[in-house]
C-alpha cells in the first residue's frame, strides 16, 4: 500500500474536502441575494416610471372639459399671524402664518366675512395640539388637513382647497 508524507494512506488523501467546496458556494449564494436585493431596490424606486395616460378618449375628455368649464383660478387668503400656546408641558408658543388656497372668489369673500370664525377656529386647533404633535413633517401635514377639514364644515358656498404655513415657529 502507498503512503503520502504524513504517513496516511492515499486513499484517504483523495477524499473528498467539503471546506474548500462551502467558501465558493457561500460567497456565489451571498452574491445572488446581494444582486437580486439591488435589483428589487432599483425596480422599487430607480426604475418606476410615472404611468402616462394612454387612452386617446380620456385625453379629448379632459380638453373638452377644460374647454367649455374653463379652468378655475384659486385665490389665496393670506390670514394673520397667529401667536397661540401650545397643550402640554413644558409650555411652549407657536407661531403661524397661514395662507388659505380657495376654490374661487366666493369662497374667498365668505372667509373674509366669517375671519373671526376661521380665526377662533384655527386658534382651538392649535391650542389642543402639543409639541410632539406637530414635531414632524406627518404632524404638520395633518395639522393642515384638520385646520382644511374644520373651515370646510364651517363655510357654506367656499372651498379651502389647501393650507400653507408661512411661518411655522415654535419656542
Amino acid at each position: 500500500m502507498a503512503e503520502n508524507n504524513s504517513g496516511a494512506p492515499e486513499a484517504e488523501a483523495k477524499k473528498f474536502d467539503t471546506k474548500k467546496l462551502a467558501m465558493p458556494l457561500f460567497v456565489a449564494l451571498n452574491l445572488g441575494v446581494l444582486g437580486a436585493g439591488v435589483f428589487m431596490t432599483y425596480m422599487g424606486t430607480l426604475g418606476w416610471v410615472r404611468p402616462s395616460v394612454r387612452e386617446p378618449a380620456a385625453i379629448e375628455e379632459l380638453k373638452i372639459e377644460r374647454e367649455t368649464e374653463g379652468v378655475r383660478d384659486s385665490v389665496l387668503y393670506t390670514m394673520p399671524t397667529f401667536t397661540v400656546n401650545l397643550d402640554g408641558q413644558p409650555r411652549r408658543l407657536i407661531r403661524v402664518s397661514l395662507t388659505l388656497e380657495m376654490l374661487d372668489k366666493d369662497g374667498f369673500e365668505e372667509v373674509v366675512r366669517n375671519s373671526p370664525s376661521a380665526r377662533d377656529s384655527i386658534v382651538r386647533i392649535l391650542n389642543s395640539k402639543t409639541y410632539d404633535d406637530i414635531e414632524t413633517i406627518q404632524g404638520k401635514l395633518f395639522l393642515k388637513d384638520q385646520i382644511a377639514v374644520t373651515l370646510n364644515k364651517s363655510l357654506k358656498d367656499g372651498v379651502v382647497k389647501d393650507v400653507y404655513f408661512g411661518d411655522f415657529l415654535v419656542q
